[in-house]
């Protein structure tokens, strides 16, 4: 049963606006510019939304501000490539709860090879090797999620489905949802009409000017896939013709 509870390790985040920029492009976003607070009620969280809309940056700025490294890994990585996270992981304050998670992932689908690189580093200090890089995308994002997905555990997984298989993506599901019986926390930004039909989950859109609860057949992935898939030859013909 994925129920609300306290004992969610983050019960919710605010903002600080006095601590963002007056020009910084944080205030054109239309989800995120007058947000005071946003709750979490669910072991299972899912952001959706058009692209730009801000669901990515939150998840991010939740990511950093809880100790994650930006590009990903758990909270003992500490490498970067590139910096491009915003000052929004320094304008938020997160609310915990009181039981405090004994492990954790920062999952990013754009900078997963980078956090493969240094898994390799890492690996050559103590560990065991996972040896990403000697696999297929997919393969290496599957292997990672089934060695670091454990019971009483926050993770924040954005756009998993990008190097994963549909029937990939279901053994990912279920992951989750066995993960989140055992007290995980999970938030996650996704587009897969197949992760967001995970049961119980609470979705939150991204689009319309604010953050707000959605269900799984108003989302835009559900939609369109349906209409894809039921209307195939009628819609490509009118796209392409």
């Amino acid at each position: 049963m994925l129920d609300e509870g306290s004992s969610l390790p983050i019960q919710g985040v605010s903002i600080n606006w006095d601590k963002i920029d007056e020009n910084s492009y944080l205030r054109r976003i239309d989800a995120i510019k007058d947000l005071d607070y946003l709750a979490f009620r669910k072991n299972i969280t899912i952001f959706v939304g058009e692209n730009g809309s801000g669901k990515s940056t939150m998840l991010e700025a939740i990511a950093v501000n809880y100790g994650f490294n930006p590009e990903g890994g758990t909270r003992n990585y500490s490498f970067s490539t590139y910096d491009s996270h915003s000052e929004l992981c320094d304008a938020i304050r997160l609310s915990r709860g009181f039981n405090k998670p004994g492990w954790g992932y920062f999952l990013r689908a754009e900078s997963f090879y980078n956090v493969a690189s240094a898994e390799e580093e890492y690996s050559r200090l103590g560990g065991v090797p996972q040896h990403f890089h000697e696999r297929s995308h997919g393969e290496s994002f599957l292997q990672l999620v089934q060695t670091n997905f454990k019971g009483h555990g926050l993770y924040l997984l954005d756009e998993p489905e990008a190097a994963l298989s549909p029937q990939r993506q279901l053994t990912l599901l279920l992951e989750i949802v066995n993960c989140a019986k055992e007290d995980s926390q999970f938030i996650m930004v996704t587009h897969s009409p197949i992760l967001l039909g995970i049961p119980g989950a609470e979705i939150l859109s991204f689009d319309d000017g604010q953050i707000h609860p959605i269900d799984y057949e108003d989302t835009d992935s559900y939609q369109v896939t349906k209409m894809f898939i039921e209307n195939r030859e009628q819609l490509l013909n009118r796209l392409l013709n």
